[in-house]
């Protein structure tokens, strides 16, 4: 099979890219001829450039050129988009669909159904733009990056392609990685009978191995939607007692989980960003990984690599984290921004070695089960091929 993959990349390497990577990498490893149409956000320089990236957020004519030329060159069987915001832009979709190339959309955010793209506001969740044509609470409330102006351009994208029927007509098959995040797309307005639920997956680091480290870690974006105060102030409370924290990550944030990192008496770590393959020996030694989002979140890799190491993961119940991680069986679930909660979830995890230890065997298991390489294959081949005869009948 012939796949062209789209993806817009962010400035600071997030969970997207990464998937991207790995994704294309398993398709490459069964044999299947793949090729990239990338941007960089990178390229958004200046007063003019964040001007012409707004313009061309709703329908980039630019972008949508480009891909033609590739399907041209390439001739895919399929083309998988995993980000086009801002600098591909729904053009893309349309360029395939008047080529009658089948579009599989991943979905790694709510970008189609809400403006901040997290159905999240003042570190809450907020779901004032679900369901709305026209999602006007999101420029009211300035949800994407604290701006009205870039809130309406992103708005406008949303609805003007409600309105077009990209989201109907010119997608094949969209790819959530829950059954949460599905219900929340079908709420929000997209085609159910579109979704796919296909988790996120990691690749085998080998049989578990016995941990030694009396520490835990969190490995991730250092932004205030990652419920990163909400765990400092757990392992200040803590005060030394239990068990260490490490961080690893970098993002807005940095500067005060330095500071408080460098107050907390040698309880917490920070690391700054590290290689992938070094937080991967981190996570193999921790004791649990702990994930404090106040988001909904889709799928967090870090978790998925957590369990491949047989690792228990401390997250807050919300969402996608509640779905992923039995509560007592793969982890402990906290109540989301509830330092008193995550803190008790703490202290219980250090003081019951056995428990934690039985955990680490069913996360493990729980992987195998689910999350490995080869299931995620075939789920995605599968969802390829049913796109590919759907667009053949179409095109009839």
């Amino acid at each position: 099979m012939r796949i062209l993959f789209a993806h817009n990349r962010y400035r600071m390497q997030g969970g997207e890219d990464l998937a991207a990577q790995v994704e294309m990498e398993l398709l490459r490893s069964f044999g299947h001829a793949t090729e990239l149409l990338e941007v960089d956000n990178k390229e958004i320089a200046g007063v003019g450039g964040t001007m012409k990236a707004a313009l061309g957020t709703v329908y980039s004519r630019a972008s949508k050129k480009r891909l033609e030329e590739r399907i041209a060159a390439f001739q895919p069987d399929v083309v998988h988009v995993f980000n086009f915001f801002p600098l591909l832009s729904p053009s893309i979709h349309h360029a395939c669909w008047e080529a009658g190339v089948p579009v599989i959309q991943k979905i790694s955010n709510f970008r189609l159904i809400c403006p901040g793209a997290l159905l999240m506001r003042e570190e809450r969740v907020c779901e004032e733009c679900l369901g709305k044509f026209f999602p006007w609470p999101g420029i009211r409330h300035a949800c994407y990056r604290e701006s009205r102006a870039g809130s309406a351009v992103v708005a406008a994208m949303i609805a003007t392609h409600r309105l077009l029927g990209t989201w109907e007509k010119a997608v094949d098959g969209y790819i959530a990685r829950t059954r949460f995040s599905r219900a929340k797309l079908v709420e929000g307005g997209l085609p159910a009978e579109k979704i796919s639920i296909i988790p996120s997956f990691a690749p085998d680091p080998g049989p578990l191995q016995s941990s030694s480290g009396r520490f835990a870690l969190f490995a991730g974006r250092l932004s205030p939607e990652k419920g990163i105060s909400t765990m400092l102030d757990a392992w200040e409370r803590l005060n030394g007692a239990g068990i260490r924290l490490k961080i690893a990550g970098e993002g807005p944030l940095k500067e005060e989980v330095q500071c408080r990192a460098n107050g907390n008496g040698g309880n917490v770590e920070y690391l700054g960003a590290l290689p992938r393959g070094q937080v991967q020996s981190l996570l193999g030694e921790a004791a649990f990984l702990v994930f404090p989002s106040t988001c909904y979140e889709n799928f967090p890799l870090s978790i998925v690599e957590a369990f491949a190491s047989g690792v228990p993961v401390v997250a807050s119940g919300l969402g996608a984290m509640a779905e992923i991680i039995e509560h007592g069986r793969t982890g402990l679930l906290f109540s989301a921004g509830d330092v008193e909660d995550l803190t008790a979830k703490i202290e219980w995890a250090a003081s019951h070695p056995a428990e934690m230890t039985k955990m680490r065997g069913e996360a493990r298991a729980a992987y195998l089960s689910q999350y490995t390489p080869e299931r995620n294959y075939e789920l995605l081949i599968s969802l390829y091929q049913r796109a590919i005869r759907a667009r053949q009948t179409a095109n009839a």
